[in-house]
């Protein structure tokens, strides 16, 4: 049902939305032992997100949630948009909604929702610097042109980061110490693995850096008090077990909101959002109306400490990557089930996962085993999802219900999968061969 704005938020504010690759919840405040002093910071300040899911722990589908507040599989970006995927034709954005109501938008840095950014809505366009602090060093100009004028339109401003995305041996970033990281609960705990993980952390420690770099321009230029800041990612980390599955450790992400005198700080919420949940906030924030059509919800009653319906589970999904790997899922606070469809490896590992030290050191075990067409996880019992209890008889009520539920999702969304595989266009099918040779 379309809903109208209930916010007591007064005039509208400017957004400032960071978005960074494949993080996951692999920061300090999250609790992860690496330092991110400046993402903890803004936990400290805002409000933190401890449940907050992708739709799909890939690149594309899960932004494309973001700017729709769909599935992927309705909106159309089932697969990654460089290998030719999009967002439906008939879809409408996040930027197009707010251009609406009276926003300017802009994008800085990366954006992996198109191939062709300005056909997403934004007003203004800027991707001449996609890494961490390119990205930043372009937002901070425009911040400060922005505190030099009074216009009369708020802005949102989406700024996309490359970090900490693969490769993790890249020159000009501060590695950890190898010996001195923590292990992935999920995953053995050997030295390829240390060595990879260091690198990830020196690849957050440039996000964090320029977290902060961001925080202090809106300080200094006086915006702060006026603009919400949200940062957040697409999905998981670029590990096995992690990205291009529908384990938590790909789905759930990092997501922080601060608004200074609006939002009080400090404050964690542990209710199940996914981000679809993103763009029917952002209309309720600033007053616009979310149409039927958007499968999201608000949370801004959690935002405003005001009485709000939680959800009971979120959905999540994936079709294409750069392998064709068809899944469905439901996650529930204490279960998590997963129709797998088709002859699938045990664990799908994106190709940049595939060729990399942790890939090969999994890659057979992995590769050797056919998955099962369901899993069935008792997250509360055994929260690494190791143990799949789907032929177990004591769960068989609690599969047939999150069975039923899925697959009455599916057929509410009417979904491509219920009739057979969803197979590439041909153009597709090229763009992923010429990727496949390119690797």
């Amino acid at each position: 049902m379309a809903t109208d704005s209930s916010s007591s938020a007064g005039s509208r504010p400017n957004i400032v939305m960071v978005i960074c690759h494949d993080l996951g919840q692999h920061v300090g405040c999250l609790g992860t032992t690496i330092e991110t002093p400046q993402i903890d910071g803004l936990a400290e300040d805002g409000v933190l997100f401890t449940n907050h899911f992708c739709t799909a722990a890939q690149c594309s589908p899960s932004r494309g949630s973001i700017m729709t507040g769909r599935y992927p599989h309705n909106n159309g970006l089932v697969g990654l948009a460089h290998l030719g995927w999009e967002i439906g034709a008939q879809e409408v954005t996040l930027p197009m909604y707010l251009n609406t109501a009276g926003y300017c938008t802009y994008l800085f840095g990366l954006q992996h929702e198109h191939n062709e950014a300005p056909r997403l809505g934004y007003q203004h366009v800027d991707e001449s610097r996609r890494d961490a602090r390119g990205a930043t060093e372009l937002l901070v100009t425009f911040l400060e042109q922005q505190a030099q004028v009074s216009g009369d339109k708020p802005f949102f401003a989406s700024v996309g980061f490359t970090e900490p995305h693969r490769p993790y041996d890249q020159e000009g970033y501060d590695k950890d110490n190898p010996e001195k990281v923590q292990p992935l609960p999920y995953l053995p705990d050997t030295p390829a693995i240390r060595a990879e993980i260091a690198g990830l952390h020196g690849l957050i420690f440039r996000v964090d850096e320029c977290v902060g770099i961001i925080r202090e321009t809106l300080e200094r230029t006086g915006l702060a008090d006026n603009t919400v800041f949200i940062f957040t990612t697409d999905h998981g980390i670029a590990m096995p077990r992690a990205k291009g599955t529908c384990y938590d450790p790909g789905l759930k992400t990092t997501f922080i909101m601060r608004w200074p005198g609006h939002f009080e700080g400090g404050v964690r919420h542990n209710a199940l959002i996914t981000n679809c949940d993103f763009l029917p906030t952002i209309l309720d924030l600033v007053g616009a109306k979310t149409p039927d059509e958007v499968e999201g919800r608000s949370f801004l009653p959690l935002l405003e400490s005001r009485e709000y319906q939680a959800r009971d589970d979120i959905y999540a999904e994936m079709t294409w990557h750069d392998k064709y790997n068809p899944m469905r899922c439901i996650r529930t606070r204490t279960h998590k089930y997963i129709r797998n469809f088709g002859n699938r490896p045990l664990v799908y590992l994106p190709a940049d996962i595939y060729v990399s030290p942790s890939g090969q050191e999994l890659r057979a075990e992995f590769y050797g085993t056919q998955r099962p067409a369901e899993e069935l996880y008792d997250l509360l019992a055994d929260p690494l999802e190791q143990n799949n209890v789907i032929d177990d008889p004591a769960y068989a009520d609690i599969a047939q219900e999150l069975r039923r539920r899925v697959q009455t999702w599916m057929e509410e969304t009417n979904d491509a999968l219920l009739y057979g595989d969803v197979p590439p266009t041909k153009a597709q099918r090229e763009r992923i061969e010429s990727a496949q040779l390119d690797n």
